[in-house]
């Protein structure tokens, strides 16, 4: 097909788009660049510019875990009908980075707008004729937006504003006002940054005039409208949320070791803490330690959970592993501490810089012999915030390790949710006994179940009573904390943390149940899977197939699961890991024969859920079993990026 005459240096532009009328306020766009480059400032502020014009929007960073130099792509959306789960079928490709240019477009669907560099040496222009290709001179642009400053830098930073300009033409092309994008900028690049914002500007400005000349008259698939959606919305990483939940949650232990995707939370809890509990004269009432490992951030939680501090750590998936013979030993001397696992995939090193929920059976049951620990399950960055503070209270309630199960699509990326409560309730310090309790009971048994709920009531160091002192053991002991063997000791001590953990079930947060009147079929997901569950419910029902769902928030699950399979002929447990992890353990724990009801959608590839990634092995089961009276096998179908054929990105 050829190309649309214009005078050079115009763009190359293909037409091989739809007659269809475009679409309004349903747009996915992809930029492929490479880490380091700077794009992430270009893509948050295409990102802000969405929100500023009052439309549902996410963005989701596809990155490598070395420093710079490899693929990055971004993923962006934008719905009126307020979908923020990710989308495969992108309406906007941008091409920064040569290598993967081609692989790239040829993902992308028909009737897709390409835009990419002139001055890519492999031909693109013959690899698709069902697409809108439009070659823009990026560099040429961005000289003329930023002419040479004379300093050393100057080429590293023209490196960076460049992408700006595909900014100001993806803006044009899909109808963003540049008042937003100026909105986005000077968002990005506030205070002392403003000089930099301004060269930007100018950068965004360029491409888009370049675009409204050379375009003009074109037909795209999309386009965007103002609307009304946002203005009482916040943008926010799910680790912010959570470490802004922990200091509302009166945390005043943070212990952390580096690890991606949880650095940020911890980086971030510092920053709050500081800000919001520094004394007048600059002493701080509360200790953020970086330690030289998992196994010492853990330790220390430990310490201070013990001695009376509402102690936390953060980290992801390997950490977890080294973490687990503290976490027995907080289990079974009944220690409360708090650890936020930010999920990343593995196994092993695995892929840092992805996202998984691969963690959650391991976290529920972390440790050698009889272990079970309660699990906190947000399902958006609102959940962050407050299951954070929840989680502290549970510990301090319990007496035992809780975990808070993000990932890192939630934790790291962006989303739009509504402000955050103000916690009305005080915190809580559980069945902690003082001196004068201590004199008015006259005795003290630091394992004794006084009250018949399995949690039995301690001291804290420095309490001054000649009865607060006891052993703390992580070796067999009785109801005196004195040390034994007697199996009869034994016995009664783990009967009694099984029926402590039931007595916890009963405090955690329950699901989150919709039923839809007379479905058959229910959808089961929980965490970061719940954008694109909610869209695949929508989807299913446009497709004959009316759906509930549940959502599950914690472990041990609430009976109200049970209940909902129940009143449903298939079940199916949505989850971003191979194994199907949750789906064995309901299967593990429901009665009768509720389990047989159960049907595992697993996605593990690293990239953030979409809707399709659920609809379509729903719709193939439900019509295999339409014609067949039976489901088809438990395994997945391939996703759609993964088909069989040769993987040629990440996406």
């Amino acid at each position: 097909m050829a190309s649309v005459p214009t005078a050079p240096p115009a763009p190359a532009t293909r037409r091989g788009g739809s007659t269809a009328p475009p679409t309004v306020n349903d747009l996915a766009i992809r930029v492929g660049t490479v880490n380091g480059s700077g794009s992430q400032s270009s893509n948050l502020v295409l990102l802000r510019a969405l929100n500023h014009m009052g439309i549902p929007c996410s963005g989701k960073n596809i990155f490598p875990s070395n420093i710079e130099g490899l693929p990055t792509w971004f993923h962006l959306r934008a719905s009126g009908k307020g979908y923020v789960a990710h989308r495969h079928d992108v309406s906007i490709l941008v091409c920064m980075n040569e290598q993967t240019a081609a692989d790239d477009l040829r993902l992308v669907p028909p009737g897709a707008v390409v835009i990419a560099r002139d001055d890519f040496k492999e031909e693109l222009d013959g690899l698709r004729d069902d697409i809108q290709l439009i070659r823009a001179p990026f560099q040429r642009l961005v000289e003329e937006a930023y002419p040479s400053d004379g300093t050393k830098g100057y080429r590293e930073k023209l490196r960076k504003v460049i992408n700006m300009v595909y900014v100001g033409v993806v803006a044009r092309v899909a109808g963003i006002e540049m008042e937003s994008v100026e909105h986005g900028i000077r968002r990005e690049f506030p205070g002392r940054k403003a000089k930099a914002g301004e060269i930007n500007i100018a950068a965004a400005r360029a491409g888009f005039d370049w675009a409204s000349e050379h375009l003009e008259g074109e037909r795209f698939p999309c386009r965007l409208e103002r609307m009304d959606a946002t203005s009482d919305k916040l943008l926010i990483d799910g680790n912010r949320a959570a470490a802004l939940g922990a200091v509302f949650g009166g945390a005043s232990v943070m212990t952390w070791y580096p690890i991606t995707p949880s650095s940020s939370l911890a980086e971030a809890a510092e920053d709050y803490l500081k800000r919001t509990r520094t004394r007048p004269d600059g002493s701080h009432p509360f200790a953020v330690v970086q330690a030289e490992d998992e196994l010492a951030a853990v330790g220390m939680i430990v310490g201070a959970g013990w001695a009376g501090a509402r102690a936390i750590t953060a980290t992801a998936g390997p950490g977890i592993s080294l973490m687990s013979e503290f976490v027995g030993l907080a289990y079974f001397a009944e220690i409360p501490i708090v650890i936020v696992d930010v999920q990343r995939m593995g196994p092993s090193t695995g892929l840092p810089t992805r996202t998984s929920q691969g963690d959650v059976l391991k976290l529920h049951q972390l440790g050698h012999g009889d272990c079970r620990h309660p699990v906190l399950i947000p399902g958006s960055v609102k959940e962050c915030f407050e299951l954070a503070g929840m989680a502290l209270d549970l510990a301090q309630d319990f007496q035992t390790p809780v975990f808070v199960a993000s990932d890192l699509d939630l934790g790291m990326n962006l989303w739009l949710t509504d402000p955050f409560e103000y916690p009305g309730a005080p915190i809580r310090r559980g069945k902690v006994l003082d001196a004068g309790d201590l004199e008015r009971l006259g005795h003290f048994a630091r394992y004794k179940d006084v009250d018949g709920d399995g949690v039995c009531y301690r001291t804290l160091p420095g309490t001054e009573h000649p009865l607060a002192a006891y052993f703390t053991r992580g070796t067999g002991h009785n109801e005196s904390s004195g040390y034994s063997e007697r199996p009869d000791d034994w016995t009664r001590n783990l009967d009694r943390l099984s029926r402590k953990l039931e007595t916890a079930r009963a405090a955690l947060p329950r699901p989150v149940v919709s039923l839809e009147a007379g479905a058959k079929v229910g959808l089961i997901a929980y965490g970061s899977s719940d954008p694109a569950a909610i869209e695949a419910r929508d989807l299913l029902r446009e497709a004959g197939i009316p759906a509930s769902y549940c959502r599950i928030r914690a472990l041990p699950a609430s009976d109200a699961v049970a209940e909902f399979v129940s009143r449903h002929d298939r079940v199916y447990v949505i989850e971003q890991n191979r194994d199907a992890q949750l789906f064995s353990l309901l299967r593990s724990t429901l009665e009768g024969n509720l389990d047989d009801r159960l049907y595992a959608v697993t996605h593990y590839s690293g990239i953030p859920l979409a809707a399709a990634d659920v609809v379509r092995p729903v719709v193939d089961w439900e019509r295999n079993f339409m014609e067949h009276h039976t489901p088809a096998a438990q395994a997945s179908p391939p996703s759609p990026e993964d088909d069989g054929g040769p993987v040629v990105s990440t996406e």
